[in-house]
């Protein structure tokens, strides 16, 4: 009896110093390399496990990045870049806009795994569609 007793406190002390795993999966890509990534239905080959690099990932990034006009040599382009984050002090699981000389760029960011794939749709649109349905009818 005594041994079972010795033996599970020792594999509760043991699993109280492993380390929580990294396991967050993101949409990893770029359509610059691959446009495919651009796509609306991301393909699932792109899901991948955020790396193990020290750093610790906790959300997903979608960027979408246009260039306006020839930037050092570079012609005008636009992408779409999804990758795995780790800063989320302001902007979590919203979007926000930046832009400068010759760009502009939109990055989303988001919680969820692979939540950076196929765009979320707005929650109050199918209620505006009921409303104008509703209202053409009467």
């Amino acid at each position: 009896m005594n041994f079972v007793v010795n033996f599970i406190v020792v594999g509760v002390a043991f699993m109280a110093f492993i380390e929580k795993g990294n396991c967050l999966k993101c949409y990893q890509c770029n359509s610059h390399v691959n446009s495919t990534c651009g796509e609306e239905k991301v393909p699932e080959s792109f899901a991948m496990e955020c790396p193990k690099n020290g750093k610790t990932y906790i959300l997903c990034r979608k960027i979408k990045q246009v260039i306006d006009f020839e930037v050092n040599g570079l012609p005008p382009d636009s992408r779409i870049i999804r990758s795995c984050g780790w800063d989320d002090k302001s902007h979590s699981d919203k979007c926000y806009q930046r832009s400068g000389f010759g760009g502009r760029q939109e990055v989303c960011s988001c919680k969820d795994e692979n939540c950076n794939g196929a765009p979320k749709m707005n929650v109050f649109a199918p209620i505006l569609i009921i409303i104008g349905v509703f209202f053409s009818v009467i």
